[in-house]
C-alpha cells in the first residue's frame, strides 16, 4: 500500500451497510451513567444571608449544615459532599461554605482562604496528573465548578469587599452572583439594584460567568438568562399552603412569597442555568479554563515551555536537565550563604564571649581587690582587738591582785577589832568591883 502524502485531502466513504460504530454515543452515555458525576459549588458571602437555606431549596432536600457563629476569627472553608440519585444519575455533590466571611473588623484578606482552597484543589489534581502511575477515571474530582457569591440585599450596589472578592475569583472559578433574600427588596428597587450591580462589575472589568450562546439548541435561552444576571433568589424548604396547593415558599403577615414563582423570584431560573442546561459547561470551563490557566502557570514556574526563541521542539528531558542545574546552583548558593551567614554568626558569637570573659575578668579582678582590702581591714581589726584583749587581761590581773591583797587587810583587822572589843566591855566590871569596895 502506498503511503498518502501530507497533502492529500481526507476523502469521504459512503458505507454500504450498518457497521455499528453509530451506537458510540450511547456507549460513552452507558458508561457515563455508571460512573456517576461530580458537581462542586461553593457558596461564598456573608454569615447569615441564606447560604445553606439556598443549596436546601436548589436540590430538594435538607443537607445537614451546623450553623455558624458571626465571631469567627478568620474565614474558614467547610466542606461537605452528599451522594444524590434522580431516576439513573447518580451525582456526588460538594458544598463548600464560608464561615465568617465578612464578619470580621478588618476584611482586607477575607478572601485569601478562598483563593487558597481553589488552589490546593488544583494542585491536587496537577499532582495526580505528573504522577506515573495515575488514575484519573477514578480520581475524586475536587475543583470548584462554579461559585454563588451572594450578595446583601442591602445599599444601592456593591460593597468594595465584594468587587475585590469577584475580581480575584474571576481566574480561578466560574462565578455566578446572585441577590439574596431578594424579598426584602421591592420589585422597583431590586430591579435598580441589579442594573447597578451589573455595572459596577463592567466597569471594574470583573468577568463573571456567561452562559454559553454557542450551542444553537441553548443559545437563546442563555442569551436571555444572560440579561437576568443577577439573579435575585429566596430560599425556604417550609411548605405553605397558597389556594388549595401546597408550595414551597415565606408566609409573612402581607402575603406569601412563593420561591418557585419566577415572578417572586429567580429561583426556577437559577436551578434551570446551574442544574438543567449548564452543568456540563461549568465542569468544562473549570477544566480547560480555570485549570489549565492554573497549570500554565505551575509549569512555567516549573521551567517548563512549549517552545524557545527559535521555535524548535520542545524537550522534557533538557528542560528537566536545565531546570535540575538550576535548582542545584540555587542549592548551592543557598548553601554558601547559610556557610558564611554561620561563619559570621560564630565570629559575633565569639566577639561577644570575649567581650563577656574580658568583662567577667576585669568583674573578677575588682572583686578580689575589694576582698584583698576587705581581709586587710580585717587583719587590722583583729589585731587591735587582739591588743586590746590583751591590754584587758593585764588589767584583769592587776584588779584581781589588788583585791587579793585588800581582802587579805580587811580579814585581819576584823579580828583585832575583836579583842579590843573583848578588853573594853571587860573594864566596866572591874571598875564596879572598885568601886563597890571603896564604899564599904
Amino acid at each position: 500500500m502506498m503511503a498518502t502524502s501530507e497533502n492529500e485531502e481526507k476523502r469521504s466513504l459512503e458505507l454500504s451497510g450498518d457497521v455499528g460504530f453509530n451506537s458510540l454515543p450511547c456507549q460513552l452515555v452507558n458508561k457515563l451513567v455508571a460512573r456517576g458525576f461530580c458537581f462542586n459549588v461553593l457558596c461564598v458571602g456573608q454569615t447569615g444571608i441564606g447560604k445553606s437555606t439556598l443549596m436546601n431549596t436548589l436540590f430538594g432536600r435538607t443537607f445537614e449544615m451546623e450553623e455558624a457563629s458571626h465571631y469567627e476569627e478568620e474565614v474558614k472553608l467547610h466542606s461537605q459532599t452528599h451522594e444524590l440519585q434522580e431516576n439513573t444519575v447518580k451525582l456526588k455533590l460538594t458544598v463548600v461554605h464560608t464561615l465568617g466571611f465578612g464578619d470580621q473588623v478588618n476584611n482586607e484578606h477575607s478572601y485569601k482562604p478562598i483563593l487558597d482552597h481553589l488552589d490546593a484543589q488544583f494542585e491536587k489534581y496537577l499532582e495526580e496528573e505528573l504522577k506515573i502511575h495515575r488514575s484519573l477515571c477514578s480520581y475524586e474530582d475536587t475543583r470548584i465548578h462554579a461559585c454563588l457569591y451572594f450578595i446583601a440585599p442591602t445599599g444601592h450596589s456593591l460593597r468594595a469587599l465584594d468587587l475585590i472578592t469577584m475580581k480575584k475569583l474571576e481566574s480561578k472559578v466560574n462565578v455566578i452572583p446572585v441577590v439574596a433574600k431578594a424579598d426584602v427588596v421591592s420589585k422597583n428597587d431590586l430591579k435598580i439594584l441589579k442594573k447597578n450591580i451589573m455595572n459596577e462589575l463592567l466597569s471594574y472589568g470583573v468577568q463573571i460567568y456567561q452562559f454559553p450562546t454557542e450551542d444553537e439548541d441553548v443559545a437563546e435561552l442563555n442569551s436571555s438568562m444572560n440579561t437576568c444576571l443577577p439573579f435575585a433568589v429566596v430560599g425556604s424548604t417550609e411548605d405553605v399552603k397558597v389556594g388549595n396547593r401546597m408550595v414551597k415558599g415565606r408566609l409573612y403577615p402581607w402575603g406569601t412569597v412563593q420561591v418557585e414563582n419566577e415572578d417572586h423570584c429567580d429561583l426556577v431560573k437559577l436551578r434551570e442555568m446551574l442544574l438543567r442546561v449548564n452543568t456540563e459547561d461549568l465542569r468544562e470551563q473549570t477544566h480547560c479554563r480555570h485549570y489549565e490557566l492554573y497549570r500554565r502557570r505551575k509549569l512555567e514556574e516549573m521551567g517548563f515551555k512549549d517552545t524557545d526563541p527559535d521555535s524548535q521542539s520542545f524537550s522534557l528531558q533538557e528542560t528537566y536537565e536545565a531546570k535540575r542545574k538550576e535548582f542545584f546552583r540555587e542549592l548551592q548558593h543557598k548553601e554558601e550563604s547559610m556557610r558564611q551567614m554561620f561563619v559570621n554568626k560564630v565570629k559575633e558569637t565569639e566577639a561577644e564571649l570575649k567581650e563577656k570573659e574580658k568583662e567577667l575578668h576585669d568583674r573578677f579582678e575588682q572583686l578580689k581587690r575589694v576582698h584583698h582590702e576587705e581581709k586587710k581591714h580585717l587583719e587590722e581589726k583583729r589585731r587591735k582587738l587582739e591588743e586590746e584583749m590583751n591590754a584587758f587581761n593585764r588589767r584583769k590581773v592587776a584588779a584581781e591582785t589588788l583585791l587579793g591583797h585588800a581582802l587579805q587587810g580587811c580579814s585581819q583587822q576584823p579580828l583585832k577589832k575583836d579583842k579590843d572589843k573583848k578588853n573594853f566591855f571587860s573594864l566596866p566590871s572591874a571598875c564596879s568591883l572598885t568601886s563597890g569596895r571603896n564604899m564599904n
